[in-house]
């Protein structure tokens, strides 16, 4: 599943830098999130990093991409393997 930033972000800039598959970046009006590169931080934290800083509360599981637990853990390996082939 990965994330969405709902039109709710007030653009303060600390999920940015929180993400650890750089996923985040700024959009035209709110910043967003790759759904290709968002793991949700599984393979790297217990829980999603940009939801523990945000201040309003606007990041969300995007419904548009639900992946199991699974599928979010392969998504990291590949994501690890082409960062060590690049």
């Amino acid at each position: 599943m990965a994330l969405l930033i709902t039109d709710e972000c007030i653009n303060c800039d600390v999920c940015e830098p929180e993400c650890p598959n750089e996923a985040i970046s700024p959009g035209e009006e709110i910043y967003e999130i790759a759904p290709n590169l968002c793991t949700e931080c599984v393979g790297h934290f217990d829980e999603p990093q940009c939801i523990d800083v945000c201040p309003v509360e606007c990041i969300i599981v995007n419904p548009e991409h639900e992946e199991t637990k699974e599928q979010l853990q392969l998504k990291y390996e590949s994501l690890m393997a082409q960062h060590e082939s690049a």
